[in-house]
């Protein structure tokens, strides 16, 4: 007898000096990536939203999925491509660094898909 994977909710809220959000992540079957893109493996604001949500880590670096795929995407870019191109994509977005919408994306940075700023202490379960 196979067991359903569990999944929860967390809420994610910009850190000081950030911007954006709050963002829901929930992630579900077939969209469960906590997608890292910050270099040198599965970064500890990932690992907290996955062990937190039950999402899949997944180095994005190491791999690629398609971005029906991912839950969240956590990045660390200061401001250029990056930032922009999982917003583009519809694709909820956490920044460790603090940044604000800019580059050549920007006008897809919305607060609904994007926050900054974002250390483990901005992330947190919701309950029901």
């Amino acid at each position: 007898m196979s067991q359903e994977k569990v999944y929860r909710k967390v809420k994610i809220v910009a850190g000081k000096r950030g911007w954006g959000g709050p963002l829901i992540v929930e992630p579900k079957p077939g969209k469960d990536l906590i997608y890292c893109v910050t270099g040198g493996g599965i970064h500890p604001v990932a690992q907290y939203i996955a062990d937190l949500t039950g999402g899949t880590p997944f180095d994005g670096f190491k791999s690629k999925a398609d971005f029906d795929q991912i839950a969240v995407a956590v990045i660390d870019c200061g401001g250029t491509a990056r930032v922009g191109v999982y917003p583009m994509k519809g694709v909820l977005t956490v920044d460790i660094h603090a940044t604000r919408p800019s580059g050549p994306l920007f006008r897809f940075i919305k607060e609904n898909l994007f926050v900054s700023g974002v250390g483990i202490e901005q992330i947190s379960l919701v309950e029901g």
